[in-house]
């Protein structure tokens, strides 16, 4: 699998990042299950009725999602707004994921552009990179579109945006992520993909869904592209 995870990025000029996963765990220290708590009481403060599956839903991302097929444009406004002050606490307690500096660094030692394609808010993102000190390393940071929910990952749209911002062609980009989301996104958008199995039931869901790759560590990037650097 080396050789083929060095192939693939011997082929490539750009390597995108989900950020949740890969650079980070976001709500290490602010549970998401906390938030999206946080964010079902937003709901109920607006006078919605929540029902209870919604209710006990421990990812913000989704509870959102919801909020934005239900159609009340201010609503979701008012969850996204909670959402972003969120995830602007969660970075301070965020948790760097084991090689995921390395790899944003080694992949500009390599030549590589790397940018950071997220459902979380872009301003949230840059804030862990700035206080990490990566943000000299990555650009750009496509975060979730303010309040438009059906445009994050699987939407494609995200990734053609990052993919475009970099001048480059899909084929010659590689994303890296955690989720089907991220998979599946990718591609729609006809960039490479590698699927980081942080739990051992993924591998085998992303080899379904179409990922070239699948890894258990970031580890494995980082030194492939250290490689290709030297």
């Amino acid at each position: 699998m080396t050789a083929d995870l060095g192939r693939l990025l011997g082929e490539v000029g750009a390597v995108l990042l989900d950020f949740d996963g890969p650079v980070c765990s976001i709500f290490a220290g602010y549970p998401a299950p906390l938030v999206a708590a946080e964010l079902v009481d937003v709901l109920r403060q607006r006078g919605v009725d929540v029902p209870p599956d919604l209710a006990s839903e421990p990812d913000p991302l989704e509870v959102l999602r919801r909020t934005g097929a239900a159609g009340d444009r201010d609503v979701t406004r008012a969850v996204e707004n909670a959402l972003c002050a969120a995830e602007h606490r969660a970075v301070e307690t965020a948790e760097p994921t084991p090689y995921g500096r390395e790899v944003i660094v080694a992949a500009r030692q390599a030549g590589l552009s790397v940018a950071v394609v997220s459902n979380n808010s872009a301003g949230s993102v840059s804030a862990y990179l700035a206080a990490h000190r990566l943000a000299g390393h990555v650009s750009p940071v496509v975060g979730r579109a303010y309040a438009e929910p059906t445009w994050m990952k699987p939407n494609p749209k995200p990734i053609l945006q990052a993919v475009r911002t970099l001048r480059e062609t899909p084929s010659r980009c590689v994303l890296v992520g955690d989720s089907l989301s991220d998979i599946e996104g990718a591609r729609a958008a006809g960039v490479r993909v590698v699927g980081y199995a942080n739990r051992p039931s993924k591998a085998e869901a992303f080899r379904v869904a179409g990922a070239d790759l699948e890894i258990t560590s970031m580890g494995r990037i980082a030194g492939v592209l250290l490689d290709l650097a030297a």
